[in-house]
């Protein structure tokens, strides 16, 4: 039995340069082939695949094992075509030679692509890959560059932005300091990536197509989300007003005080947003899932403790003045514990609720979003 010794040139680099029909096979072959393309591009790392193609089957026959060392080559610049040449060629080498096995060598990774059409023909012992030791990094890198480059969504999250940065960034030098520039292009491109990273850019292209089924659809949800938007927007101006009231106050102790005045709103608004779909819900007539009649009062739960947080540590700081019920003083740290009982004990009212009142778990409403993103 055979051992076929086939080197592998995805490219189509040999057959361009020596013009030679291929498959090659035999030794005399592809020593003459190994001239051929040697003369052609010294440089050529196919060059040293041929030679290593033809120092195993050396090996080989050293070992009193019969092999035959061939070369396969592509003839078409598509990849598809490419490969589907290498295939045709491989055919014909196992119809002459009925190999029971085969070595494979290849000079790149991208020969090494090659490897489940063999195998999909010719039992591989073994895959015997030649980089020469001068440009092993090179050979990698160049590949990795022209794999990330052929990727349209890589190229288009990571170049781009780059590319926009690196065109605002002398207009920034000239406008602003150098740190701000730099700031300014640093925070541009964290913004691009996140929004790429988090799937901001899915969610914002279906929107149009969401907004357009609710408004066929009568919900009234729609009308609920544009009350609680102006309703965060309010929460945030009064957030901003009573921050930028105090004066000499380190950053920290202004965002605290913007979360203190904000909260409220920024509950009112979830709950609001949340009251509208479960009306949806009500007037679908199919019974209210358990997740959307719990939300009301995760919101404001949470909203509790953070205001309650936030409270205590504007009255660390005397920003804040001490609660006082009727005669009694209260500390910062009991309001702050009867916050986050309340929040607590809001939760625990919403669990029971969800649990005596809705008809479907978390799961359920996961799997019939997925459907309907399906459809």
């Amino acid at each position: 039995m055979t051992t076929l010794v086939i080197c592998i040139d995805r490219s189509g680099t040999i057959g361009r340069a020596t013009n030679v029909p291929m498959p090659v096979a035999g030794w005399e072959a592809v020593r003459s082939l190994v001239t051929d393309a040697g003369l052609s591009d010294p440089e050529d790392a196919s060059v040293n695949c041929l030679l290593e193609s033809l120092r195993v089957a050396r090996d080989l026959r050293d070992e009193r094992e019969e092999s035959v060392v061939a070369v396969v080559s592509a003839e078409s610049d598509t990849a598809v075509g490419a490969d589907r040449s290498i295939a045709s060629q491989l055919d014909d080498l196992v119809d002459r030679y009925d190999p029971r096995a085969a070595v494979v060598v290849v000079d790149s990774a991208e020969d090494e692509q090659v490897l489940p059409i063999v195998e999909s023909r010719i039992p591989v012992d073994s895959v015997d890959r030649v980089v020469v030791r001068q440009a092993r990094d090179i050979e990698s890198t160049y590949y990795l560059l022209k794999q990330f480059l052929a990727d349209e969504q890589l190229r288009s999250t990571v170049l781009v932005p780059f590319g926009i940065a690196l065109l605002l960034l002398p207009a920034l030098f000239y406008w602003f300091s150098p740190a701000e520039a730099v700031a300014g292009v640093a925070g541009l491109l964290g913004a691009a990536l996140l929004y790429k990273g988090l799937a901001i850019d899915r969610f914002v292209g279906g929107m149009p197509e969401r907004v357009r089924e609710a408004l066929y659809a009568g919900q009234v949800s729609i009308v609920t989300y544009v009350v609680a938007g102006g309703l965060a927007l309010v929460g945030g101006f009064f957030g901003v007003l009573s921050a930028s009231v105090l004066r000499g106050v380190p950053t920290l102790v202004e965002a605290v005080e913007f979360t203190y005045a904000a909260v409220p709103w920024f509950a009112v608004a979830g709950v609001t947003a949340a009251v509208g779909r479960l009306l949806d819900e009500l007037i679908r007539d199919e019974g209210i899932r358990t997740p959307y009649l719990n939300l009301p009062f995760v919101i404001v739960a949470v909203s509790l403790v953070v205001r309650g947080f936030a409270g205590y540590f504007l009255a660390q700081e005397a920003i804040l003045d001490p609660l006082e019920l009727g005669s009694v003083a209260v500390s910062p740290v009991q309001q702050l514990a009867g916050f986050i009982v309340a929040g607590l004990l809001v939760s625990l009212v919403g669990v029971k609720l969800a649990s005596d009142v809705g008809t479907e778990t978390l799961e359920d409403v996961i799997d019939a979003d997925r459907e309907t993103d399906g459809e």
